[in-house]
């Protein structure tokens, strides 16, 4: 269970039902049960043998007096045990020991705000957690899951007045500070977080998240010593899953010129994560750090630890269907494009931007200022333009008009066919439900599509599968063999966390290394059932539009088209995908027929061929957050033609830092 965004008292639930005992705290913490009516506990209720006398009698009520004897044992034990399981939540840090108290009633409400939040009913959540506070005003995990519920409302306010108040309930349960300190850092406000994550650290020494969150909050308040510190502790623990520790700490060693400790936790951050996004910027900064290991570096920025953006606990799945509640949900949470509030999920509007160290021969001087990482304020968009169908191939940039938040350009810096740009792209298939002769077909449309997509020598792509989790069977190569035997290694079986997934791959195209324009792409392959995902679709789209990437969807559902060959988008499920490609300027395709698996993949292989990238400066562009509607229309010859592209993006100047981790 991660500490942040947590649903705290999913473990409470289970252990109260599963007991007919009250519990009460004692002054301590230590908890006694309440003793049940009927029962005292080690002395055999009186038995009526059932007549006979002399010895026989007796030896009757000998027995039954034997066997109500162990049924008590049995009970006491029993009682003990939850007990026992009960210390061990409080004693874990899952729940409050103020919690145990919590009478029926309030516990009920808080039962009906869990589930509305797993449904993402978020006002609903909020109704009854009041309720719950109100019967118990010391209900600590009813004040912190009102916080995270007033914070996905967007009133931060509150949400930290909720935190505060938990925290001040119990100083001992480690959750509240951790949720303080969360909010904190959606503010930028990395002294305050630094104050609660070290209280964290403190009930919680051998937890290697906060330890991980707090390294990177030292990083940011330039405290670089203790960051490398922080993170050696992290080291000494079992800490899977919390790599990006010691890219915080190659990140603060580089401030402190300290080349030969940014060597070592670089190469310890790709040997234990050879996977993560920000893996190949790692190996190309000990590629150069090793050339120069006497020059003056500048701190690279992000690659701290990502924070999750579910609100539900690690692991839950919930069950769906292609009309599911939870999938209406997340088309809702869309609302129009550009209404959004979401300063939080803001990056920059073209993704962060890697500048390389110099490679020239010799030693960089000390003066110079040499960055590992930056983010500029400019705009990739990518975008097609057809007459009557067909692809024009001959636009210029003269017989375009552009619009940014209503102003024209202040530059253009770049007009230019895709073609003529290295592609990186990200081949995301679902491996979920699919039979086997279905799937294998599936893997050779995919495979013959990638043959025909990497046609440029500088092109790369990566195969991810995905089902309840994501999996890399292939990192980036231009290697259409490896391609090939990556997409040969998915194999079928398990739930469908789509948001997850295409959330990962973002990560992995944005964060990757490269020296000049690229054309980032992301082709999904699935029915777009999602089950299993702690992010968001709102999210996804904002990240990835972000980070300049453009994603295509090619449905695996069975249907019969209109014409008998084509199959329409008509459950939630076709417009989870119609969204998510639609607004980063792609396209979903629903090819219906197995069969016509292949034509699709060809058509969209015209698609991303043919498309155009204007990269621009926008007038008057502020890293304030605020969305920034984009406006494109294209003519030629006096002909109006049909513009496909991405409607806007958030601004914002925070880069990678603010991407969550699906994980």
């Amino acid at each position: 269970m991660s500490l942040f965004k947590c649903i705290l008292l999913s473990g409470l639930v289970l252990l109260i039902a599963a007991s007919g005992t009250n519990m009460n705290a004692q002054a301590g913490g230590g908890v006694v049960p309440v003793p049940i009516a009927g029962v005292n506990i080690g002395v055999p209720p009186l038995i009526n043998a059932g007549g006979g006398d002399g010895v026989l009698g007796s030896i009757q009520a000998f027995d039954f007096a034997l066997l109500n004897i162990e049924t008590a044992e049995r009970e006491r034990k029993a009682r003990e045990e939850q007990i026992a399981k009960a210390q061990k939540m409080v004693d874990d840090g899952l729940v409050s020991a103020l919690d145990l108290a919590a009478p029926v009633k309030a516990m009920l409400e808080f039962n009906k705000a869990v589930a509305a939040l797993q449904q993402q009913h978020t006002k609903d959540a909020v109704t009854y957690l009041n309720k719950a506070i109100a019967d118990y005003p010391k209900f600590v995990s009813a004040h912190n899951n009102l916080g995270t519920a007033y914070e996905e409302l967007g009133d931060n306010a509150l949400a930290r007045s909720e935190f505060e108040a938990a925290a001040k309930l119990d100083g001992k349960f480690p959750a509240s500070y951790l949720n303080l300190a969360r909010l904190s850092l959606a503010e930028q406000n990395f002294a305050d977080a630094e104050k609660d994550l070290e209280k964290v650290v403190a009930l919680r020494p051998r937890d290697p998240e906060p330890l991980t969150v707090l390294a990177y909050v030292q990083h940011n308040t330039h405290n670089y010593h203790h960051a490398i510190q922080t993170a050696e502790r992290v080291h000494s623990l079992d800490h899977k899953n919390f790599a990006n520790a010691h890219y915080i700490a190659a990140s603060a060693a580089v401030s402190l010129h300290d080349y030969t400790v940014a060597q070592r936790e670089f190469a310890l951050f790709v040997q234990e994560d050879p996977h993560n996004p920000l893996a190949p910027n790692a190996q190309q900064n000990l590629d150069i750090l090793a050339k120069y290991r006497n020059g003056a570096v500048q701190t690279p920025s992000g690659g701290g630890p990502q924070q999750p953006a579910g609100g539900l606990v690690a692991g839950q799945q919930i069950e769906t269907f292609p009309d599911s509640e939870r999938l209406r949900s997340e088309l809702a949470s869309l609302g129009t494009e550009g209404d959004e509030d979401c300063r939080d999920c803001a990056v920059a509007p073209s993704g962060p931007v890697t500048a390389p160290l110099p490679e020239s021969a010799g030693s960089p001087s000390a003066g110079k200022s040499l960055t590992i990482r930056k983010t500029v304020d400019e705009v990739a968009l990518y975008f097609t333009a057809t007459r009557h169908g067909d692809y024009v191939i001959d636009l210029q940039q003269g017989d375009i008009q552009l619009r940014d938040d209503g102003k024209p350009p202040a530059n253009i810096e770049m007009f230019a066919p895709q073609a003529k740009l290295p592609m990186r792209l990200a081949l995301v298939v679902d491996t979920s439900g699919s039979v086997e002769q279905r799937f294998a077909f599936e893997k050779k449309a995919a495979t013959r599509f990638l043959r025909g997509m990497l046609t440029n020598p500088a092109d790369l792509a990566l195969v991810i599968g995905f089902s309840n989790d994501h999996t890399v069977t292939q990192e980036f190569t231009s290697n259409l063999d490896d391609l090939a035997a990556g997409i040969d290694h998915l194999a079928n079986g398990g739930g469908t966390a789509l948001f997850d997934a295409v959330l990962y791959a973002c990560q992995k195209l944005s964060a990757y290394p490269d020296k000049e324009r690229v054309a980032r792409v992301i082709v999904v392959l699935t029915d777009g059932e999602d089950n299993s995902s702690k992010s968001s679709l709102r999210n996804v789209i904002q990240v990835a539009n972000a980070s300049g990437i453009t994603l295509y969807a090619i449905s695996t559902k069975e249907a019969t088209g209109r014409n008998g060959d084509y199959g329409q988008p008509t459950t939630t499920a076709d417009h989870i995908l119609q969204a998510l490609a639609e607004r980063t300027g792609g396209e979903a395709m629903f090819p219906g027929q197995i069969s016509l698996l292949g034509k699709r993949f060809d058509k969209l292989h015209d698609i991303i061929r043919n498309r155009y990238l204007i990269a621009y400066r926008p007038a008057d562009f502020k890293p304030d957050g605020h969305y920034r509607q984009i406006s494109l229309k294209a003519d030629q010859n006096g002909q109006q033609l049909t513009v496909r592209a991405r409607k806007g993006y958030y601004a914002s100047d925070r880069g990678l830092s603010s991407m969550p981790d699906p994980k």
